[in-house]
């Protein structure tokens, strides 16, 4: 049997609709949902990231080329979004990041031996891209698997060559 895991990347009201909100990125819970379910129902593990700042974003190096503020723990924009937040009971685990990649995710996918993991979510081209090769990395014969449909960029030439490179490190783009 094989062991999958789907990572719901930085779904957050702050991407959405908030303070980096763009066009798309509403229709994706659709989607996400629809992907959370095959997972739930093919007996698969559920995760999901969260783009996670404190007051001092603004001082971060992520802050300063970015001068933004989004995602601070605990505010409404932090929150997941729309259909989806009603998953979040369902999950194993939530892995709270500081910056695009989690390396306690990429700990926890080498941990847990998983032959196939799918990532969906925001952004294309900053976190889930980031998380990608992370779980390349970590798993480097697993199945690592992102649905285009299921993750979306502000920026379209940008989300493109996101998928692009997740292509070319063997990452299947479906």
């Amino acid at each position: 049997m094989t062991k999958k895991i789907l990572v719901v990347v930085d779904y957050q009201k702050d991407f959405v609709d908030g303070s980096l909100g763009f066009d798309g990125a509403r229709q994706l819970d659709d989607l996400i949902v629809q992907r959370i379910e095959q997972t739930l129902l093919e007996g698969g593990e559920l995760v999901f990231t969260f783009d996670t700042h404190g007051a001092d974003y603004l001082q971060t190096s992520e802050g300063r080329a970015l001068p933004v503020p989004h995602c601070l723990r605990g505010s409404e924009g932090w929150q997941l979004f729309g259909r989806t937040a009603g998953y979040l009971p369902r999950a194993s685990r939530i892995f709270e990041k500081e910056t695009f990649g989690s390396l306690e995710l990429a700990r926890y996918l080498a941990d847990g031996g998983y032959d196939e993991v799918e990532l969906c979510g925001l952004v294309s081209n900053i976190c889930v891209v980031s998380n990608a090769l992370l779980a390349k990395a970590a798993l480097p014969e697993a199945r690592v698997v992102v649905c285009k449909d299921a993750t979306a960029s502000a920026d379209a030439a940008a989300h493109e060559a996101a998928l692009s490179v997740m292509r070319s490190v063997f990452c299947e783009v479906v």
